[in-house]
C-alpha cells in the first residue's frame, strides 16, 4: 500500500507505507471501503482477506473461505463492511459483518516509545509489514470483527453456463454484472440476487467489465475478438460498439484528404477508421485469408486490398460493398499491391509465381502478366507523375515497367541484397529501396543511377527476445527495415522494422533526425536490450516456463509420463514490430501499424484553442459572471469570442426557454451564423433535442431573410 504523494514534503510520487502478506497464491481482485479504512483482497487460493489500512484495535486482518474455486471479484457494500465474493465456478457468497465502519476502534499502544529518527526513516523507506495467518489474530478486551455468511447463490444451476470470468459491482444501485467464458453476461440485483436480464455478446469469453459512475452504462471487453462494448442496460441498447483486428495489423493507407485510414490484418478484415474520432466505421469481411496490402485510389472513395486468398478486392465507400474482385488465371498468393495515380490500373505482386499481375479497374479484366523477376515480389509502387511501375523482389533487383509502352521493362536496378520495400517520392524524381542488409538506397529513376544510401542497421536497436541464444547486439546484424515512407515534403524518410523504434532520416544529409519509440509495453517480446537476470535460474530462463497451463479454458497441466491432456507448449508472447508506415497527405501526421495496434503521431493535438476575438476581459469567469447577471446575449457573444465548445454549450443550456426569443432578436448578425453552425454540430450528439430545435427555429425565423440575401 502506497501513499500518493508521500506524507512528508518531498518529491516522491509513491511512498511505500505497508506490505501485506496473507494469500498463498496470486491476488486476483481488490476493493476499498468508501472511507478507505479497510480493503479486501481475493486470491487464486480460494480465500478472501480483509485488511485494515491502519492497524485497527479490532481489525488487522480477517481471512474468509467458503469458495471452491478462484475468486474473481470481491466487493464491499456501500458505507459498510458487508461483503460479496464471486468465484470462478459461478458461486456468490454474501457476508455480513458484526460491526459497522464507525465501530472500528483505533489501536491502543500498550507503551508509547518515542521512535528515533533513524528508525522512523527506515519505516518510511521499507514500509510496515503485516503478516496475515490463516487462523487469525486475537485482541483482548475489544469486540473483534467477525464475518458470517448470510447467503450462497449459484449462477449455473441449469448447467448450461460455464466458467465465470469477470465481475463488477455498482454500490449505489446494488447492481452485480458477471461475465462468462461463453460470452454471456448477467445482471443481478443484490442482496436478493434477483436476475434483471442475461444476454450474450459473442461466443468469446468476456475478459473485463466496468460500470460507470451513475450505473447506467456497462462496458465489456472481449480479449479474444479485440471487442469493446458499452451497453445501456435500462433501454437495452448499445452506446458504443468497437472491434479492432483480433490478429496482427499488417498494412495501412491514408485517404487522399487524410481524414480516413484503411487497415488490413491477418484476420482477413479490412477496416476504415476516422482519424479525428479514432473509431472504425466500416469493416469489410469478404476476404478469406490474411490481408497483405491495402491502398486508397486517388478519388478517395475506393479502397483496394490484396490477400493471400488469391484475390484483390475493391470496396466502395459510398455504398460499403465489394464491387470488383480481381483474380489471377492460376491461384496465387498476393503479397503487395499498387494503384496508379489515375485509379484506372491496379497491380499486385505474387509470392509464389514471381509475377506481377495488372488489371483494369473499370472492366475488371486482367491486362497483362509481367514476368522477369526470379524471386518472390516483395513490394510495388507506381510513380505519382508517370505511368511507371517499380517492383522489388528477393532476386536483388528493382525493375521499372512502362505501362504505356506495351509493359516493357524500362530499367533494371541491381542491388547488393534482397529488396524488401520500395517507394516513390511525391514528385516521382526519386526512388527509395530498403534491402535485407539494413540499407536504404536512393535512386534517380530517370537515369537509373544510385544517388545515395543510408546504413540504418544500428539505428533499429533491436531488443533481445526471451528465446534468443545470442545478444541483441549480435542479432541486430541480421535485421533490416521492412517498411519505408517519404514525408509529404519529400525531404525526409520514415523507416521501421522488427523493432520498437521508427527512424526518421534527413535524405540530403543522410543523417538520423529522430527516433520514435512506439511502445513501452514490457509484456511484449524483444522490448529490452538485455535479459532480466532476476528471471534466470539454474534451470534456464523462468520466462520460458509455461504459465498459461492450468488456468486457461480447458488447458491442463502436462505431467511427465501422462499421455492424456494437452502436450503442446502454451508459451506465446507477441514480438514488438512495425509492419507498415504511412505519411498523411496533409503533412501534419503519420501512422504506423504495430503489434500494439494502429498508432497516429500528429503535430496537431485535438484540443486546439482557436479564439475568434480575444481580449483581456474575455475569460471563462467573465462569461459565467454575465450568466449570473442574466445578461444572456452578452454571455453568448463572449463565449463565441473565446470559441470553446464546452463553454458555449454550458451558456446555451443555462438560458431559460422563455428567454430564447429575446436573445435571438438581440444577437448581432455576425454571431447568428456562428450560433447556427454550433447548433448543427451539437444537435447530432445532444439529448436536448427540442431545446436546440427551438433555438434553430427562432434564429431562422428572425434572421432567415438576411442570411438568404447574403
Amino acid at each position: 500500500m502506497y501513499h500518493a504523494p508521500g506524507k512528508r514534503r518531498e518529491f516522491n510520487a509513491f511512498v511505500l507505507d505497508k506490505s501485506y502478506y496473507g494469500p498463498y497464491d496470486e491476488t486476483t481482485c481488490i476493493d476499498w471501503t468508501d472511507d478507505s479504512k479497510c480493503f479486501v483482497v481475493g486470491s487464486k487460493d480460494m480465500t478472501t482477506w480483509v485488511f485494515g489500512a491502519e492497524r485497527w484495535g479490532n481489525l488487522v486482518y480477517y481471512n474468509i473461505g467458503g469458495h471452491k474455486d478462484v475468486i474473481i471479484g470481491c466487493f464491499f457494500e456501500e458505507d459498510s463492511l458487508d461483503l460479496y465474493t464471486v468465484s470462478q465456478d459461478g458461486t456468490l457468497c454474501v457476508w455480513e459483518c458484526n460491526i459497522s465502519l464507525e465501530g472500528l476502534e483505533p489501536r491502543v499502544h500498550k507503551k508509547t516509545v518515542q521512535p528515533t529518527e533513524e528508525a522512523s526513516s527506515m519505516e518510511g523507506k521499507e514500509g510496515e509489514i503485516i503478516q496475515g495467518k490463516a487462523n487469525g489474530e486475537k485482541q483482548e478486551g475489544s469486540k473483534d470483527v467477525k464475518y458470517q455468511r448470510k447467503g450462497k447463490y449459484f449462477f449455473n444451476k441449469e448447467g448450461d453456463f460455464n466458467r465465470l470470468t469477470a465481475a463488477a459491482f455498482h454500490k449505489t444501485t446494488h447492481l452485480l454484472v458477471t461475465g462468462f467464458a461463453s460470452g454471456i453476461f448477467h445482471l443481478h440485483e443484490l442482496p436478493e440476487f434477483n436476475l434483471i436480464h442475461s444476454l450474450s455478446i459473442s461466443d468469446q469469453r468476456i475478459a473485463s467489465i466496468s460500470i460507470n459512475g451513475t450505473g447506467d452504462w456497462i462496458a465489456f471487453g472481449c480479449a479474444g475478438l479485440g471487442q469493446l462494448l458499452v451497453w445501456e442496460w435500462q433501454s437495452e441498447s448499445y452506446v458504443l460498439k468497437q472491434q479492432g483486428h483480433f490478429n496482427n495489423m499488417v498494412a495501412l493507407t491514408y485517404s487522399p484528404d487524410g481524414q480516413y485510414i484503411g487497415t488490413g490484418g491477418d484476420d482477413a478484415k479490412v477496416k476504415v477508421w476516422n482519424t479525428n474520432t479514432g473509431f472504425c466505421f466500416v469493416t469489410f469481411t469478404e476476404h478469406t485469408s490474411g490481408i497483405t496490402a491495402v491502398t486508397f485510389t486517388s478519388s478517395g472513395f475506393v479502397i483496394m486490398s490484396a490477400s493471400r486468398d488469391g484475390t484483390v478486392r475493391a470496396f466502395d465507400l459510398h455504398r460499403y460493398r465489394n464491387f470488383r474482385t480481381f483474380t489471377s488465371p492460376r491461384p496465387t498468393q498476393f503479397s503487395c499491391l499498387a494503384v496508379d495515380s489515375s485509379g484506372e490500373i491496379v497491380s499486385a505482386g505474387s509470392q509464389d509465381s514471381f509475377e506481377v499481375f495488372v488489371w483494369s479497374v473499370q472492366t475488371g479484366r486482367l491486362l497483362e502478366i509481367l514476368a522477369g523477376h526470379e524471386g518472390p515480389i516483395s513490394c510495388l509502387s507506381f510513380s505519382p507523375v508517370q505511368s511507371i511501375l517499380a517492383s522489388t523482389s528477393w532476386d536483388k533487383t528493382v525493375k521499372l515497367w512502362d505501362m504505356y509502352d506495351s509493359w516493357k521493362t524500362k530499367e533494371t536496378l541491381p542491388l547488393t541484397s534482397d529488396a524488401l520495400a520500395v517507394t516513390y517520392r511525391a514528385d516521382g524524381k526519386e526512388l527509395a529501396v530498403a534491402t535485407l542488409d539494413g540499407e536504404i538506397t536512393f535512386w534517380d529513376p530517370q537515369n537509373a543511377v544510385q544517388i545515395g544510401s543510408i546504413t540504418g542497421r544500428h539505428d533499429l536497436q533491436m531488443g533481445r527476445k526471451e528465446t534468443d541464444k545470442i545478444t541483441a547486439k549480435h542479432a541486430a546484424k541480421g535485421k533490416s527495415f521492412t517498411t519505408l515512407c517519404y514525408s509529404a515534403d519529400g525531404l525526409s524518410i520514415l523507416a521501421g522494422g522488427q523493432s520498437k523504434f521508427v527512424c526518421i532520416y534527413n535524405i540530403s544529409e543522410k543523417i538520423l533526425m529522430k527516433k520514435f519509440e512506439i511502445s513501452c509495453n514490457l509484456s511484449l517480446d524483444a522490448m529490452e536490450e538485455y535479459l532480466d537476470r532476476r528471471k534466470m535460474t539454474e534451470f534456464g530462463s523462468l520466462a520460458l516456463v509455461d504459465e498459461g497451463t492450468g488456468d486457461g479454458d480447458g488447458v491442463t497441466l502436462s505431467l511427465p509420463g501422462v499421455r492424456k491432456g494437452d502436450m503442446s507448449s502454451r508459451y506465446f508472447k507477441p514480438e514488438i514490430r512495425v509492419s507498415c508506415l504511412c505519411f498523411s497527405p496533409t503533412g501534419r501526421s503519420w501512422a504506423a501499424t504495430s503489434t500494439e495496434g494502429l498508432l497516429i503521431h500528429s503535430l496537431d493535438t485535438t484540443l486546439v484553442f482557436d479564439p475568434f476575438d480575444l481580449d483581456l476581459d474575455v475569460t471563462p469567469s467573465s462569461v459565467r459572471q454575465q450568466l449570473r447577471l442574466a445578461q444572456y446575449t452578452a454571455a453568448i457573444v463572449l463565449a463565441f469570442r473565446l470559441n470553446e465548445k464546452k463553454l458555449t454549450q454550458e451558456v446555451l443550456e443555462a438560458i431559460p426557454n422563455a428567454e430564447i426569443d429575446v436573445v435571438c432578436s438581440s444577437l448581432p448578425d455576425m454571431y447568428v451564423e456562428k450560433l447556427l453552425q454550433f447548433l448543427a454540430t451539437t444537435l447530432e450528439s445532444s439529448r436536448h433535442l427540442q431545446f436546440y430545435m427551438t433555438w434553430a427555429e427562432r434564429l431562422l425565423t428572425l434572421h432567415g431573410q438576411k442570411l438568404k440575401a447574403r
